[in-house]
């Protein structure tokens, strides 16, 4: 059984209530650790440690600080193996994934690591010649980063990399469904030699601290990879301290498979974006649009390849993370048969393996836009299909139809409509006969309810930073010409 602590100002600290939450293994239902659950008192003390040491840490020159990231980085190679098994007993990702993970997370690291001399402000002119304003880019101070179960590892990596660059300190509050990932590369930190305070981690549920961190007046930037609902929540309990938000929310991507596209490749690709991490990414292929001239074949072909997959750590794909999303994925298979559409294949939990949230793999043909599995996340391994005319502009409006605007899919060999729809899809991310998921040095954003400002690229990295103008004069007489009183 693990057990986990609270991690403040460089300790690691027992809950003062002594009260823990407990983790279950996703693919076989049983419990394999308990976790500190942080009061609102230790949720202050981890602000406090970090807004103290901010100051120290901004001081330091930005190459400095990389430095940190870079001892860091090599913490976690020299055991990335125990990273990779934790992901694979705390999330129940196929082995593969986890090892992908982890390559992932070394890479951001790298890539924000690089930015330290990247990291720079203007020079502008003044209202006089002799006039000239610094435009120098400077912390935000304390982030508090709140972090999804899905993608555990990686999501720490993209925003306390950015962050820890450009001078600003964190308090990690990580999902409590994985809250022993979060606390292994904190661990790494520590070990890298962080100064005290830099990282901070405050494990607990969300409904006890969550609103307190996302108001504390020493916060002074949120960022937040996580449901809508919950990013909406954020967005009224920061307004009360005029945080800056960094949201990345749902997604409802749209997969388009035009008449002349690569059927072989389409298929291939959209087994990738369907059920990589068992379709718990806010990236995953949501609706499927098949072009009415290839529909049938389109379908068989996706068919074919979807029978031949298999579940578990060591196959294809994993579990859903808990019996609540197990739950709400069947219902959206429940209400979507009620509406009308027909199950080819799966729409149950699997014979084998037995135990655990496994849900098999499934395709739902006679859908249509105004279904509930079109218009809500699903968030697991299930997606409808729905045939489309020739009408291109239809199909781009189908697809804009949508509260979220994350991440959108289109298979064609017509490069005039690849430009069409990369300027008429109004989502952050078009991916075009390829797969993804996003790149390191890809501005990670969403437009409508998929959340605001983003992440990853120089783009993303200088979210964590703003703009200080300095104002100099250096003229015998910064008052001449002025308009002063007394003014007779």
């Amino acid at each position: 059984m693990r057990e986990q602590l609270l991690f403040i100002d460089g300790e690691w600290v027992t809950p003062e209530s002594g009260r823990f939450g407990e983790k279950v293994n996703p693919s076989t239902g049983e419990v394999s650790g308990r976790f500190a659950l942080a009061t609102r008192k230790e949720a202050d003390e981890a602000i406090d440690a970090a807004y103290a040491a901010q100051r120290k840490w901004e001081a330091l020159t930005s190459v400095e600080r990389s430095k940190y990231i870079y001892r860091l980085i090599q913490e976690i190679e020299k055991d990335r193996a125990s990273l990779e098994s934790l992901l694979i007993e705390e999330v129940g990702k196929p082995r593969k994934e986890a090892a992908q993970e982890v390559e992932g997370v070394i890479d951001q690291l790298q890539y924000y690591a690089e930015f330290a001399r990247k990291i720079t402000g203007d020079v502008v002119e003044g209202t006089k010649r002799e006039r000239l304003i610094l435009q120098l880019k400077v912390p935000y101070g304390v982030v508090l980063a709140i972090t999804p179960w899905n993608f555990p590892a990686a999501m720490v990596a993209r925003k306390v990399g950015p962050a820890l660059v450009g001078g600003n300190t964190v308090v990690l509050k990580p999902s409590s469904d994985t809250p022993f990932t979060a606390g292994w590369l904190v661990e790494k930190a520590r070990r890298a030699g962080f100064p005290a305070g830099v990282v901070n981690l405050a494990t607990g549920k969300g409904s006890e601290i969550g609103d307190y961190l996302t108001s504390h007046k020493k916060v002074s930037l949120i960022t937040l990879t996580g449901e809508t609902g919950t990013g909406v929540q954020v967005m009224k309990s920061a307004s009360s301290i005029m945080a800056k938000l960094i949201l990345e929310l749902g997604g409802k991507a749209p997969f388009i498979v035009w008449k002349d596209a690569d059927l072989e490749l389409a298929a291939k690709v959209l087994m990738w974006a369907k059920y990589w991490n068992a379709g718990q990414s806010c990236i995953a292929a949501e609706r499927l649009y098949i072009h009415q001239d290839v529909y049938d074949r389109f379908l068989q072909l996706f068919l074919e390849k979807t029978r031949r997959l298999r579940l578990g750590p060591n196959g294809d794909m994993g579990p859903l993370i808990n019996g609540q999303q197990l739950s709400k994925v069947n219902k959206f298979v429940e209400d979507t048969v009620t509406e009308g559409g027909k199950v080819l294949y799966g729409g149950r939990k699997p014979d084998s393996p037995g135990n655990g949230f496994f849900y098999m793999p499934t395709i739902i043909s006679n859908v249509d836009q105004g279904m509930r599995i079109f218009r809500e996340e699903v968030f697991g391994p299930v997606i409808g299909a729905m045939k489309v005319p020739d009408d291109f502009d239809q199909v781009i409006d189908l697809a804009n139809d949508s509260d979220y605007g994350l991440a959108s899919y289109l298979f064609t060999r017509d490069s005039a409509l690849v430009l069409k729809a990369a300027q008429e899809i109004k989502f952050g991310e078009l991916y075009t006969n390829m797969p993804g998921p996003e790149a390191s040095q890809g501005y990670h954003t969403g437009f409508r309810m998929s959340g605001q400002a983003g992440e990853n690229s120089r783009y993303g990295v200088e979210e964590y930073v703003k703009v200080k103008n300095v104002y100099l004069d250096y003229s015998k007489d910064p008052t001449s010409g002025e308009v002063i009183p007394p003014y007779s």
